[in-house]
């Protein structure tokens, strides 16, 4: 049976995915009320372990080192009494050669080489270029359902990142192009950048030291 996690452990774990944000955006993360993830948010920064940055014309909540650590210890504390069988690290090592097609589609979305600059922007002109990338993003769409199946039977928290990723790919294919790599929307990019930083937080792993397209 799948495990669902504390209101508490999640809204500080959506602080962590996300890096920034403000409180709403946060509830919405951790799929919980905003009056909730007020409270829990108060609560940990009285503990020391998030704290409110605003500059500009942006405000919002990050974790501190000691919230980090907090939120590391109760992801393996979790993973340890959830995941006996292992399932999320063998799912992690199927999702890095994803990961790798996913950054190369992303390149290729924003930069399309001429012969005079192989660095050239896309401009989205050609229609052939575009087809064959969101094809192959639609493929990776599919893989990513499979994947988060699979860490959804384990953690319920795990799911909705393909349900976030389909969404972001319709609005692409409607001519919105910014679906696919925004940091702005819940784009492809940052849904799967997020539950790339989902596995490696559960399992402990330095993203330093990952190896790119490590085979499953």
């Amino acid at each position: 049976m799948t495990r669902r996690s504390e209101p508490e452990f999640l809204v500080l774990h959506a602080v962590r995915l996300l890096g920034f944000g403000d409180s709403p955006l946060l509830a919405e993360r951790a799929g919980t009320s905003h009056a909730e993830a007020l409270r829990v948010l108060s609560e940990a920064e009285r503990a020391g372990w998030v704290q409110y940055l605003a500059f500009a014309d942006l405000a919002g909540w990050s974790l501190t080192d000691a919230g980090k650590a907090e939120n590391e210890r109760r992801l393996a504390a979790e993973r340890a009494d959830a995941d006996r069988e292992g399932v999320i690290e063998s799912t992690y090592r199927r999702f890095l050669p994803l990961n790798a097609r996913l950054l190369r589609a992303v390149t290729d979305w924003q930069i399309k080489p001429t012969e005079a600059d192989r660095f050239a922007p896309n401009d989205h002109s050609d229609q052939a270029w575009d087809e064959r990338i969101l094809a192959e993003l639609t493929a990776l769409g599919r893989e990513l359902a499979l994947l988060t199946e699979r860490l959804h039977a384990v953690l319920a928290r795990f799911d909705g990142y393909a349900v976030r990723y389909a969404s972001a790919l319709d609005q692409a294919k409607g001519g919105r192009h910014q679906w696919i790599d925004s940091t702005d929307v819940n784009s492809c990019h940052r849904t799967w950048f997020q539950l790339h930083e989902d596995l490696i937080a559960t399992l402990g792993v330095d993203r330093g030291r990952e190896v790119p397209g490590s085979p499953a």
